[in-house]
C-alpha cells in the first residue's frame, strides 16, 4: 500500500506496473467498501492493464479530514464546468460524488495519469460518471457495475435513507471481534454466499467507515437533486459509457441500470451498452470476478 495526499487528506492506493496499453484501469469502490474488493478482478487485468485502486475518502485506510488545516478552495484544479458547477473550479460540499470526482481528479493529476478507463462500482460508479464530465481529455470511458438509477421515488428514498442512517448508528468497534458476525455478510446483497474473507473484509470496512464520510455520502448522494441529475450527467458526456449489471441485484435492480444507461448514445434501442451477468447480485466484483474481468477488457481493447 501507498499513501498520497489528496487536497490535504491521505489516501490509501495501490498501483500497478505500467504495461503496453496506454490507458490505466482505476477502480472506485463502493459506500462502506474499500480497494480491496477490486482485488480479484485487477489480478486478472494487471498483465495487460496498469491498475489503479484506491479507498475513498473517509473509507478503509483513507483519511476523512485533512491532517493540518487546509483549505480546498486555495488548490487550483483545472475542471471544467459540470451540470452541478457553473464554475469548474469552485469545490462541492465535501460528501456529494461531485467532491469525490475532484478528489480524483487530483490524485490522477498527481499520479501523471493522463489517460483512463473509470470503473465504478454502486457509489463509485455515480463518482466515475461525474468525473468523466470533469476531466473529458483525461478519461477515455466509464464502466459502471451494479450502478444506475436517476429516478426518484420520493417515498422509496426516504425510506432507504432513514434504513441507512439506522444501519450506521449501529457500529461499535466491537461489532467486528463477535464470533461468526461476519457470517451475517457472506449472504448480504450477494447472489450465492462469498468466501469468510470477504465477509470478514465488510465487516472491517463497515466498522472502521469514518462516521461523517459515511453518512454525508449516504445523504449527499440520493437527494431529489442529485438523483435526476444523472441522466442529464450521462446524456451529455462523449466518452462511451457501459454498465454490468447482477441478474439478481436487489439493490441496483436491472431494470433501473438500464433506465440509466438509455441516456447514453450507447444504448440505442435495445440496450447495447448494458450487459447483464447471470446468478450475479451486488458485488459483481467478488462474486463473479471472472467475467467481470472479461467484460472489462472487451471494452477497453474494442
Amino acid at each position: 500500500m501507498a499513501t498520497i495526499e489528496i487536497l490535504g487528506v491521505p489516501h490509501a492506493y495501490e498501483l500497478t506496473a505500467p504495461t503496453s496499453c496506454p490507458h490505466t484501469l482505476v477502480f472506485i469502490h463502493g459506500w462502506l467498501n474499500s480497494r480491496g474488493y477490486w482485488q480479484p478482478v485487477i489480478s486478472r487485468l494487471s498483465l495487460d492493464f496498469q491498475c489503479l485502486s484506491y479507498d475513498l475518502r473517509g473509507f478503509g485506510e483513507s483519511r476523512s479530514q485533512p491532517e493540518t488545516d487546509f483549505n480546498r478552495e486555495q488548490i487550483s484544479v483545472n475542471l471544467p464546468p459540470t451540470p452541478s458547477s457553473p464554475v469548474g473550479s469552485s469545490f462541492d460540499p465535501l460528501y456529494t460524488p461531485s467532491a469525490y470526482a475532484q478528489d480524483l481528479a487530483v490524485l490522477l493529476q498527481q499520479l501523471n495519469i493522463t489517460s483512463a478507463w473509470l470503473i465504478g462500482h454502486s457509489l463509485g460508479g455515480t463518482i466515475a460518471l461525474w468525473a468523466a464530465a470533469q476531466m473529458p481529455d483525461c478519461i477515455q470511458g466509464v464502466i459502471c457495475i451494479n450502478a444506475g438509477g436517476g429516478i426518484y421515488l420520493k417515498e422509496s428514498f426516504e425510506q432507504f435513507r432513514s434504513a441507512g442512517q439506522r444501519f450506521l448508528q449501529i457500529r461499535p468497534r466491537w461489532l467486528s471481534q463477535i464470533p461468526l458476525i461476519d457470517l451475517l455478510f457472506t449472504r448480504a446483497s450477494v447472489a450465492r454466499p462469498l468466501e469468510r474473507y470477504w465477509a470478514r473484509q465488510r465487516v472491517i470496512d463497515f466498522v472502521v467507515a469514518d462516521p461523517e464520510a459515511a453518512l454525508g455520502s449516504l445523504l449527499d448522494s440520493t437527494t431529489e437533486e442529485e438523483v435526476n441529475r444523472l441522466p442529464q450527467l450521462v446524456s451529455q458526456l462523449k466518452q462511451p459509457v457501459y454498465f454490468l449489471t447482477g441478474t439478481n441485484d436487489k439493490v441496483m435492480e436491472p431494470k433501473y441500470v438500464r433506465h440509466l444507461a438509455s441516456f447514453h448514445r450507447l444504448f440505442q434501442y435495445s440496450g447495447d451498452n448494458v450487459i447483464e451477468i447471470p446468478d450475479c447480485g451486488h458485488l459483481a466484483m467478488l462474486e463473479q470476478p471472472e467475467a467481470v474481468a472479461s467484460h472489462i477488457s472487451s471494452i477497453v481493447e474494442a
